[in-house]
């Protein structure tokens, strides 16, 4: 029996209780990110700016330590990075 896989799956063939998610990944966005790992940075989002220190990197978001707190930001929102 011939399997499809889950991208050659047209949306008409989803049921309406199947979910697909699409992430676009910038591999040099995600790279510079790890690189400074570790470190304060001043992210530009489309939302604004968020000043924190990179706590961990994945291929759609970037971990970040705000004080106390932490806060999860998706790299397709940031605009640009500046080490502090």
């Amino acid at each position: 029996m011939y399997q499809q896989h889950p991208s050659q799956t047209l949306p008409t063939q989803l049921s309406p209780n199947q979910v697909t998610y699409v992430s676009h990944i910038d591999p040099y966005v995600v790279e510079a990110l790890c690189r400074l790992k570790g470190r304060c940075v001043l992210l530009e989002t489309t939302r604004g700016a968020i000043e924190g220190k990179i706590v961990d990197v994945k291929p759609d978001h970037v971990l970040l330590q705000l004080h106390s707190r932490q806060a999860c930001v998706r790299i397709a929102e940031i605009v640009w990075t500046m080490p502090l």
